[in-house]
C-alpha cells in the first residue's frame, strides 16, 4: 500500500469517527432532549462538553508529537515526562490558594476562569524544565522514562498531600478530587474561549517548528550542521508543549495516555514528518478523548466514571501492544 493511500485511509477513518462520536455524544447523556423546557439546555451542555473534549484531546496529542520530536523518541509523552502531573499540581495549588489565603486578593486582578489555566501553565512549564535539567542535553530512553516516572510520582505525591489538606472543606475537597481524576463536567464557553488560543497557537507553532523537528530526528549535531539552532528550538518546543498541556489539564483535568498513544498509533499511517503528523494528531486526539468520554456515559454506574480512569484503561493496553510490536520489529532502541 502506498504512503499516500495510507494517509487518505487514516484521514477518512478519523473524520468518520469524529462525526459519529460527535453525534453520539450529543444524544447520549443525562437529561431528555425531547423535554420542551430543558431540552435546549441539555443540548447546549453536551455541545460545550464535546468541544472541551476535542480541545483537550487535540492539545494532548499535539503536545505528545512535539515531545517525541524533541527527544527523538516515539515513546515520550507529556504524561510520562511528568508534565501533566506538574500541570495538575499547579491547578491544585491554585484551587487551594483561591479558596484560602488569596481568596480576597486574586479576584481583583485575575478572573476565576483564568486562575486555573495560569496555574496549570506554570506547573507544566516547571515540570518540563526540571526534567530537561535533570536528564541533560542528550537524554536516553531509560533516563527519560525513569526521570519522568520519578517526577510524576513526586508531583502526584505533592498533589495527594494537598488533596488531603483540601478534605477539611467538603466542597473544596470534592473540587480538587474531580479535577485531578479528569473530566469535563461543568465546562462552558468561557473555559473553551480560554483554551482555544493556547491550543491553536500551540498547533500552529508546532507546524512552524516542524521542519526543525524533522531535522532533529537525525541528531542534534547533524541538525546544527544544517543550520538549526538546537537550543532555540528546544526552548520554544518546551514552551508550546507546556502551553498545550496546561490548556488540556485546565479544561479536562489529569487525563493520561492521549499524548502517547495517539501519535504512536498515527505514525505508521501518516508518516514521521511533522507537517503531516501534527494535524493528524490534532484530530486523532479529539477522536480518542471523545470515545473515552462516551464510554464513561455508556457504562452503567451510580456515580460518574472519571475521564482519566477510562483513558488509562484504554490507553495502557493499546500502548503495550504498540510497544510489543515495535520490539518484535526491532524499532525499539
Amino acid at each position: 500500500m502506498s504512503d499516500t493511500r495510507r494517509r487518505r485511509i487514516a484521514w477518512a477513518a478519523m473524520l468518520v469517527a469524529l462525526v459519529a462520536l460527535g453525534a453520539a455524544s450529543l444524544w447520549v447523556g443525562e437529561g431528555d432532549l425531547s423535554d420542551p423546557q430543558l431540552g435546549d439546555t441539555f443540548l447546549r451542555l453536551r455541545v460545550w462538553r464535546l468541544a472541551t473534549l476535542m480541545l483537550a484531546g487535540g492539545a494532548l496529542a499535539v503536545g505528545g508529537v512535539l515531545v517525541q520530536g524533541l527527544f527523538r523518541n516515539p515513546l515520550a509523552s507529556p504524561s510520562i515526562l511528568g508534565t501533566s502531573a506538574g500541570a495538575s499540581l499547579g491547578g491544585v495549588v491554585v484551587l487551594l490558594l483561591w479558596n484560602t489565603a488569596l481568596a480576597g486578593v486574586l479576584p481583583r486582578w485575575l478572573p476565576p476562569e483564568l486562575a486555573l489555566p495560569v496555574g496549570c501553565m506554570l506547573g507544566a512549564t516547571g515540570a518540563l524544565l526540571l526534567l530537561l535539567a535533570v536528564t541533560g542535553r542528550q537524554p536516553g530512553l531509560v533516563t527519560v522514562l525513569l526521570t519522568g516516572f520519578i517526577l510524576s510520582s513526586f508531583f502526584l505525591s505533592l498533589g495527594g498531600l494537598l488533596t488531603s489538606v483540601a478534605q477539611e472543606t467538603w466542597e473544596l475537597g470534592r473540587a480538587v478530587v474531580a479535577f485531578t481524576l479528569g473530566g469535563v463536567d461543568a465546562k462552558g464557553p468561557r473555559h473553551i474561549a480560554l483554551a482555544i488560543p493556547l491550543v491553536l497557537a500551540g498547533a500552529l507553532a508546532g507546524l512552524g517548528w516542524g521542519r526543525h523537528l524533522d531535522l532533529l530526528l537525525a541528531g542534534e549535531e547533524e541538525a546544527a550542521a544544517l543550520g538549526v539552532d538546537v537550543r532555540r528550538v528546544r526552548r520554544w518546543v518546551i514552551a508550546w508543549t507546556a502551553a498545550l498541556t496546561a490548556a488540556a489539564v485546565a479544561v479536562g483535568g489529569n487525563v493520561s495516555f492521549v499524548g502517547l498513544v495517539v501519535p504512536h498509533s498515527l505514525r505508521p499511517w501518516v508518516g514521521v514528518q511533522h507537517r503531516r503528523l501534527l494535524p493528524a494528531a490534532l484530530v486523532g486526539g479529539a477522536v480518542f478523548l471523545a470515545l473515552a468520554d462516551l464510554v464513561t456515559r455508556l457504562v452503567p454506574s451510580r456515580s460518574p466514571i472519571p475521564l482519566g480512569v477510562v483513558t488509562g484503561l484504554i490507553g495502557a493496553p493499546v500502548f503495550l501492544s504498540l510497544l510489543a510490536r515495535a520490539a518484535r520489529e526491532g524499532r525499539l532502541t
